[in-house]
């Protein structure tokens, strides 16, 4: 008895449930991106003592201490979790590099076998 396995394309339910999840995906992203946006604008600000400035309100110096190194380390740590975040959400985009690799071992196969022949020759 042989069994034969059919390959299955996917419903037009399934499609839509796909694209909806890669929209999800995108849209909690830009949110991500928005929210690293504003809150490091703040810092910056609060950094610089622009809203100082203009609350006309001195900053506790335990708080400036804390805003001098958290500033930077918070946008450089947020940032390469925004930048990991991204890579994820949009590595259907990267299909330039599955391409590459794809040449590069194919070049690499056609290497190998013309060095073959030329031990036989």
């Amino acid at each position: 008895m042989e069994i034969k396995t059919a390959i299955l394309k996917p419903t037009d339910q399934e499609k839509y449930d796909n694209a909806r999840k890669k929209v999800n995906a995108i849209k909690g992203f830009h949110s991500h991106l928005t929210a690293y946006i504003i809150i490091n604008i703040v810092l910056l600000l609060l950094q610089a003592d622009v809203i100082s400035a203009i609350a006309d309100r001195d900053i506790d110096a335990h708080f400036e201490r804390w805003l001098e190194w958290n500033a930077w380390g918070t946008a450089i740590l947020w940032g390469i979790g925004l930048l990991i975040h991204g890579l994820y959400v949009y590595r259907d985009n990267f299909k330039f590099l599955k391409s590459w690799e794809e040449r590069k071992i194919k070049e690499i196969i056609e290497k190998e076998e013309a060095e073959e022949r030329k031990k036989y020759e």
